[in-house]
């Protein structure tokens, strides 16, 4: 029972936020703690007025006891509602998740979700926001088979987040999707939740036939959940309390209850969505093609095995800002690229020498790198990195903050070699500053050392002091800055926060040459 991951479902919002907060609130302090809220349908409202509840919690006034992750747009209107940072943040402990893509919670819980509405067909040259279309339906679909290496080894995936509805369950209802139906039967989640149709339902779960992916038969719970403050007083919020499906027994999950359903999505007719039999059955290639190259970076150097099986993927790569996958990518910012990582200048850098260390595929932070290779080169990265500051009379630090961040960055700090005495101080002052509790870690030699379940705040001093902490309730998102751009250290405290000092991108370009060309004797990628 120790194993139970709770978690909590909401239907539409609509900007009755005052009302799901104090909910809960609520909920969290009788029956919690929840890992995580998650909001499926409108969160935010036609209304500006009635949106403005939202203002107390972005200005911290009140506080959001969850974190609460929602899904996009599903009109024009509600579009000029999502004004989020690069973590996709709209105010602390509440995010957007974005278009479409894999999540995995640290405790293994892995959900798929597609936001916004099946893209009609008179509307087929429209690229709207609140759209989706059969290849954001394919992409959710390759994510969540990638990472598995035969048929046998599939089990589904634990939640299924959309806006729409399911077609087929329902014929009378009018606001659903036959390609999430094809989504849901072809990743077969353990529970499906929309909105959208204002109601609670929760019809007998069924049994998705075995197929290609797998050759169990794997049970779904399709559940509508109603608006927050429905006049008829519907269920709007759900608790679940799971086992991640990879730690599951077998047995258990083909288990059969006496109330099944016969599968509703079986004999849909796909034709009129423009599914074909060959994207019907492309997922073959994500079991048996996995020794293949990897092409979807082909701006990234080959190494010495091209063959190598590629690293399991948790989110969508084309939609990570960091992942050089990403159309995205502000290419102008690299410095230099090597085998698993490369080196970028910092957005709004603190000074012309802050660099990021960054993965080039998507791992979620360094405590999740499971090849001995991978590691080995972040461990170069930073040696030389250490050689170079040191011929520039300056001591380098690096700092990792896995915490309400997608994807594995580690911030270097050049300090000049004579205020390196004060780093450690530093640290001090601002941890109690915002009441932070440190340990000190002996050595950072392999991934073991760092916590694998849960968010942590890394920082390897000058001095080869290593020190960690696992108190991210409230986790200052700028805490590594704010240590350096102290007055003691780099006496720039403007600079805080990265979006207070972004540089014209000619400034950036020149920023990355100089260091680049200074690195060049440094550089082992070469």
């Amino acid at each position: 029972m120790d194993n139970k991951i709770k978690i909590l479902v909401v239907g539409d919002v609509c900007g009755r936020f005052k009302q799901l907060f104090q909910r809960l609130e609520s909920i969290n302090k009788k029956s919690g703690p929840f890992e995580i809220l998650l909001c499926v349908g409108n969160f935010f409202s036609d209304s500006d007025k009635q949106n403005e509840e939202l203002i107390a919690y972005k200005n911290a006034c009140k506080t959001i006891s969850v974190p609460t992750y929602i899904l996009g747009p599903t009109s024009e209107i509600l579009n000029k509602n999502y004004q989020v940072n690069e973590c996709g943040e709209i105010c602390t402990n509440l995010s957007y998740l974005g278009k479409r893509g894999l999540y995995s919670l640290s405790s293994g819980v892995k959900i798929a979700y597609v936001s916004g509405r099946e893209k009609p067909p008179e509307d087929q040259q429209c690229e709207a926001a609140y759209y989706f279309t059969k290849d954001d339906i394919i992409a959710v679909r390759n994510l969540c088979f990638v990472n598995k290496s035969s048929a046998s080894d599939y089990r589904g995936i634990d939640i299924l987040l959309t806006s729409q509805g399911p077609y087929g369950l329902d014929e009378q209802e009018l606001n659903s999707s036959k390609l999430v139906s094809f989504l849901c039967k072809e990743i077969k989640p353990r529970y499906h939740f929309h909105g959208l149709s204002k109601k609670y339902k929760e019809p007998a779960p069924f049994r998705l036939p075995a197929d290609q992916t797998t050759q169990l038969e794997l049970c779904t719970r399709v559940i509508s959940l109603a608006a927050v403050g429905n006049e008829n007083k519907e269920k709007y919020i759900y608790a679940l309390s799971l086992t991640p499906v990879h730690r599951i027994r077998v047995l258990d999950l083909i288990q059969k209850t006496t109330n099944e359903l016969k599968c509703p999505f079986a004999d849909i007719n796909y034709k009129d969505v423009n599914i074909t039999k060959e994207e019907k059955s492309d997922k073959q290639q994500y079991f048996y093609d996995m020794e293949t190259s990897n092409n979807q970076g082909n701006h990234r150097k080959l190494g010495k095995n091209p063959l190598k099986k590629p690293r399991i993927m948790k989110v969508d790569q084309e939609i990570c800002w960091f992942c050089l996958s990403c159309p995205d990518v502000e290419k102008h910012l690299i410095i230099t690229i090597g085998e698993h990582f490369y080196l970028a200048l910092a957005k709004g850098p603190v000074n012309d020498y802050h660099i990021l260390i960054l993965s080039i595929t998507h791992i979620p932070a360094a405590s999740q790198i499971t090849n001995d290779e991978e590691w080995e080169e972040l461990l170069n990265f930073k040696d030389a990195l250490r050689k170079f500051f040191k011929d520039q009379q300056q001591v380098v630090c690096f700092t990792e903050r896995n915490y309400k961040s997608s994807h594995l960055q580690i911030n270097c700090f050049g300090i000049d070699a004579g205020y390196s005495w004060k780093i450690s101080h530093a640290f001090e002052d601002k941890a109690e500053e915002f009441e932070l509790k440190f340990e000190n870690l002996k050595d950072l030699n392999s991934p073991q050392m760092l916590p694998s379940q849960g968010p942590y705040f890394v920082a390897e001093l000058s001095d080869d002091t290593i020190l960690i902490t696992r108190q991210m309730k409230h986790f200052p998102l700028h805490f590594a800055r704010d240590v350096f751009c102290s007055p003691n250290l780099l006496n720039c405290e403007e600079k805080t926060d990265w979006r207070d000092c972004k540089l014209e991108k000619a400034r950036e370009v020149e920023l990355v040459q100089n260091f680049r060309e200074k690195f060049s004797k440094y550089d082992f990628t070469n």
